[in-house]
């Protein structure tokens, strides 16, 4: 029986832990969760999507278009007969089928081009997705950086809580034996509600730095969650590279880079398939046509009969009728089916269309390429210099986060000192109680500008990281 509730108590044991820690994200698991979820990494993608239809549009052009028409209809009134072509004057019931096959031999390259210039833009669509699953890791990480920063600066709020009630304990009972100045304890209730305010406010920057997670995550809630810490938050050696190696790294790495020379090389090609319009284009066609009259009729020999032709000769003048042999026929339709087979008819032939005059499109086309070709050129150019001080930016934030930061190790080290002098002479009654709120502010500040220092130099090395493409 024993064994068995040491059995029980040790399952449990695991079972709350096993729990407890399905309760706990990670910073990999968030940075899943989003690539998985975030919409507006879906949306990049519905676009590379398109993209890819273009270029399997564009290879298509190299195939030969076939197209098929049928038609049936009644004509009632004067029309051509299609089966003798003469005029009539009658209800006709008639139909027609054509199939059309054509396929371009040239046309100045410019369906090649086409090929070539969505191939850059679908490669040009597939680096911006990488570049915007890229945006998003670093988004995610930076967000998780700041629930991990207002996490401990809450637990540093409720600590800098805690030490201000042990004091207001103290001065209570002193103010209620009416010992020393009453004004000691009210003070210090004026401090204990400041502190209070603060872990309020530190809860709520907690709380909105989820919310802006979520959103990177496409969750709904994840508010019993908890996240781990991320080890290595200050290296004992300052960051390795200089930012001109994270900026070279980047221009070889990074996906946005890629993404703005595929649409350089996609303009250079939408240009040369414009200038296509000047040049004749030569293709093959064939036709293959039949058709149906109501009217259409086969003739069948039935015999012979004699009739009078409306004649006369005359012997001893006496008439006489001119007789003649007349062959008899019956008529019957032709089916359906045997007037298409037998009206069937091809045509081949080779078409060549020149441009000679088209309102000037073709010369505005070309233009619009060559707008667009620049534009792009200049795009990469803006892109470059923009990361160029971001990076700068970001290295100089990273220097000067790390330099505060051993600073103000040694900040926090003389006013824990301080504090705890001055922390002595107030409870011994040498100090006032402005000296000791000042000496406990002092070392309240210092550690919440040190856990800030601490995760603003982690987000800078993530920033520029990122920029190595790493």
């Amino acid at each position: 029986m024993r064994h068995t509730k040491v059995f029980f108590i040790a399952f449990f044991t695991i079972y709350i832990g096993l729990v407890n820690a399905q309760k706990r994200f990670t910073l990999e698991e968030c940075i899943s969760i989003a690539l998985e979820n975030n919409l507006d990494l879906k949306n990049v993608e519905l676009l590379k999507n398109s993209s890819k239809v273009n270029y399997k549009q564009s290879l298509n052009q190299l195939l030969p278009s076939l197209n098929a028409n049928y038609n049936l209809g009644v004509n009632d009134g004067r029309s051509i007969d299609p089966f003798t072509n003469s005029y009539i004057n009658q209800e006709l019931t008639f139909s027609n089928l054509g199939v059309n096959l054509n396929t371009t031999i040239f046309n100045g390259f410019r369906i090649l081009n086409s090929i070539k210039q969505n191939t850059f833009n679908l490669r040009a669509s597939e680096m911006e997705v990488e570049e915007a699953r890229q945006n998003l890791k670093l988004q995610v990480t930076l967000g998780y950086i700041q629930i991990l920063n207002n996490a401990d600066l809450i637990e540093l709020s409720k600590s800098r809580l805690k030490s201000t009630e042990s004091q207001l304990k103290r001065l209570k009972r002193l103010y209620e034996q009416e010992s020393g100045n009453p004004s000691n304890y009210t003070d210090m209730q004026g401090q204990y509600a400041t502190d209070k305010i603060g872990i309020i406010n530190s809860e709520n920057n907690y709380k909105s730095a989820i919310l802006n997670l979520l959103s990177l995550l496409n969750l709904d809630d994840v508010s019993e969650k908890e996240f781990d810490n991320i080890s290595g938050l200050i290296e004992a050696n300052k960051y390795q590279f200089s930012a001109a190696e994270v900026y070279n790294e980047a221009l070889n790495n990074l996906a946005t880079f890629k993404s703005r020379q595929y649409r350089i090389e996609a303009s250079k090609s939408g240009v040369k398939a414009a200038r296509s319009n000047y040049v004749p284009e030569v293709s093959l066609f064939g036709q293959l046509n039949t058709n149906y009259s109501s009217l259409a009729e086969v003739f069948t020999e039935t015999g012979n009969t004699v009739i009078e032709t409306g004649n006369y000769v005359s012997i001893d003048n006496q008439d006489y009728p001119v007789l003649k042999n007349e062959t008899q026929f019956s008529g019957s339709k032709i089916s359906y089916e045997d007037q298409f087979e037998n009206n069937l008819n091809t045509v081949v032939g080779v078409a060549v269309r020149v441009p000679l005059f088209n309102g000037f499109r073709a010369k505005n086309e070309v233009k619009l390429q060559k707008i667009q070709l620049e534009r792009n050129k200049t795009e990469l150019e803006s892109t470059k210099l923009l990361f160029k001080q971001s990076i700068e930016k970001a290295y100089n934030s990273m220097d000067a986060a790390y330099n505060r930061y051993h600073l103000l190790v040694e900040q926090v080290t003389a006013y824990e000192e301080s504090y705890r002098i001055q922390e002595i002479r107030f409870n011994n009654g040498v100090s006032n109680i402005v000296d000791y709120i000042t000496a406990k502010n002092n070392l309240d500040s210092s550690r919440i500008n040190l856990n800030n220092a601490k995760y603003e130099y982690l987000l800078r090395v993530k920033i520029l990281d990122f920029y190595r493409g790493v």
